[in-house]
């Protein structure tokens, strides 16, 4: 079936991918994203926590802030994420690239309150660490009051995905220049948290 005209991808079409499954599990692994609108005539993209639950993806702000007012008022709204995976080094300077997984959402953002806020509020916590709604303190009233959420529905999303080798010219694959991709890994340092949960019987040890 062919995708909306908003969401199609036109460059590089064959990297789109447009299926739930891809786009929920990019979603789901990336930590932040960067949310961008337009304020008489400004664009602005700024960067926030987000986390999924079923159809819909929450962001997370300030109730001080005059831009997420702004988006929660109905203004059309774009979500993006990016993994990075690896540094395609290639042969020629034109050809370097990245292996990254990407989604773009489109939407108008809604400002979520009550008992879904805090649902929300948990989703995101979690996305950070698993675990550990249930091992902090939970939010004051005062504390939710000044923490704004917006929700967005992901009826319009897509993703795009580079993965492989790097791709040289035919005249260029005997040059004596080495090619090839470096990993890139999103990795957090050993901590006494992690340490703690380990010994606790929370997770698993190492393998």
């Amino acid at each position: 079936m062919r995708p909306p005209e908003r969401i199609r991808i036109k460059r590089e079409p064959q990297r789109a991918r447009y299926d739930r499954e891809t786009i929920d599990a990019i979603l789901d692994e990336a930590l932040l994203c960067h949310l961008g609108f337009e304020v008489e005539g400004q664009p602005y993209v700024i960067p926030t926590l987000h986390a999924r639950v079923g159809d819909l993806l929450y962001v997370h702000g300030s109730a001080a802030s005059r831009m997420l007012r702004h988006a929660a008022a109905g203004a059309r709204v774009c979500v993006t994420v990016t993994l990075l995976d690896g540094l395609v080094l290639a042969r020629s300077v034109f050809n370097h690239s990245v292996n990254y997984r990407s989604v773009v959402v489109f939407g108008t953002a809604s400002l979520v309150e009550g008992d879904e806020k805090r649902e929300a509020l948990r989703a995101l916590t979690e996305q950070l660490a698993p675990g550990r709604w249930d091992e902090a303190r939970q939010p004051t009233a005062k504390e939710l009051k000044a923490t704004w959420i917006l929700s967005l529905p992901l009826d319009e999303a897509s993703a795009k995905v580079r993965t492989g080798p790097e791709e040289d010219e035919p005249e260029d694959r005997d040059l004596p220049v080495w090619a090839g991709v470096v990993p890139v890994y999103l990795a957090a340092e050993p901590s006494e948290y992690a340490w703690r949960r380990v010994h606790d019987g929370r997770v698993g040890p190492p393998a």
